[in-house]
């Protein structure tokens, strides 16, 4: 059979989905009945199985993004593909899929030339709108956009072919859906971003979902000391105890005295930005912290209006330092994500101990509560059978 013809069979019309919405900024998650499309060309629906609790998620919802409202929340997700639409090639029904929130359409400027993480295809992240200026979510007469084109917080969406990398059989569905995103943006932050190498001082400001990971990057490209700063202790014993961190200290004054003694004055080599919320503070600390020809590497966002980025030009230019933001930690999906679960199951990347609590899609404002409290490396939600 072709794949067209494979693509028709799978077409199966309009369904309903039970999904979490954010209607307006400051008003929390609601669930709520939404009806769902059949895909369109090169889109396929995919039933989610799990769904992990990014930040990212969590600042639209409080305004901190610029953004389409209403919205059908949730970018890191890993399910099976229910049907597909016309032009389809990369995946059939029944298939295992991770979604990536950043799709990869292999053709474009930024992906023929090894940037898939800069897919064009992902323009409307912020709307959730499709590439024909249509959305697949509606109810009461209004439309409703997946985050990141995602919207993984649906028991069913629709997705761009482009953002599904195959997840094989033996990778549990709440694993696939934290190597969406969380995963590779603080591994690859680390290892592809900052070029951390062997023998490198490496400080990382936060350890939540994304900078636990980047503490694993760090580690696993040879750096000498992986610095974290963390005001929660559960998050720094963590780092240290599971993911690799040498040190661990409540603040950046504390972690940049260490860095001046342990390398002799020479200060790092690197800083990574991953806090739950970036502030000029962080990366004041950062920039201060590293030494000569140091890289700081931004991976976080902040409030909508707050400029985090004040460094006097003498400061890059006397020790040639460099600032440098990192989108999916420079990370190509189709060529990354397979690479990342290949480390997971090789045991040298811990994932399995990423999940501090699985929540019900009913309990999602729970689970942002008990991740701005500090209680979660990360919280993945469980979709019912």
């Amino acid at each position: 059979m072709t794949a067209t013809a494979q693509n028709a069979v799978g077409v199966t019309g309009t369904i309903t989905t039970r999904a979490a919405v954010a209607r307006r900024p400051g008003t929390g998650w609601e669930l709520t009945e939404l009806t769902l499309d059949p895909p369109k060309a090169h889109e396929v629906r995919v039933r989610f199985h799990a769904a992990g609790l990014c930040h990212s998620d969590d600042h639209v919802t409080k305004g901190d993004f610029p953004g389409r409202f209403p919205l059908v929340g949730g970018h890191e997700g890993a399910g099976v593909v229910e049907s597909v639409g016309p032009d389809v090639r990369r995946v059939r029904p029944g298939d295992r899929v991770v979604v990536a929130y950043i799709p990869a359409c292999g053709a474009c400027r930024p992906c023929s030339t090894g940037h898939q993480n800069m897919c064009v295809k992902g323009l409307n992240a912020g709307t959730g709108m499709f590439l024909d200026d249509t959305f697949r979510f509606h109810a009461g007469g209004e439309d409703f956009g997946g985050f990141c084109t995602v919207g993984s917080f649906s028991q069913y969406s629709v997705v761009h072919e482009w953002a599904c990398v195959p997840l094989p059989d033996d990778i549990p569905f709440e694993i696939g859906a934290l190597i969406g995103c969380g995963v590779p943006t603080g591994w690859g932050s680390a290892v592809y971003a900052a070029g951390v190498r062997a023998g490198d001082t490496v400080v990382i400001y936060g350890a939540g979902g994304v900078g636990s990971n980047a503490v694993q990057g760090a580690r696993y490209a040879g750096a000498k000391n992986v610095v974290v700063v963390d005001p929660v202790e559960f998050k720094r014993e963590t780092a240290t105890t599971v993911f690799g961190a040498t040190h661990a200290f409540a603040d950046a004054r504390e972690a940049h005295d260490f860095v001046v003694e342990t390398t002799w004055g020479q200060l790092a080599d690197h800083a990574i930005c991953t806090p739950g919320v970036l502030t000029p503070e962080v990366v004041d600390a950062a920039v201060a912290v590293v030494g000569k020809g140091g890289k700081v590497t931004i991976t976080a966002t902040g409030k909508l209006g707050v400029h985090h980025v004040h460094v006097h030009a003498g400061m890059l230019i006397s020790y040639q330092r460099q600032v440098r933001g990192a989108l999916f930690g420079d990370c190509n999906p189709l060529h990354d994500i397979p690479k990342l679960l290949g480390l997971y199951r090789a045991g040298d990347l811990k994932l399995d101990e990423l999940i501090t609590r699985r929540y019900r899609l009913d309990e999602l404002n729970d689970g942002y509560r008990d991740m701005t409290d500090g209680k979660n490396i990360r919280g993945v939600v469980v979709h019912e059978a």
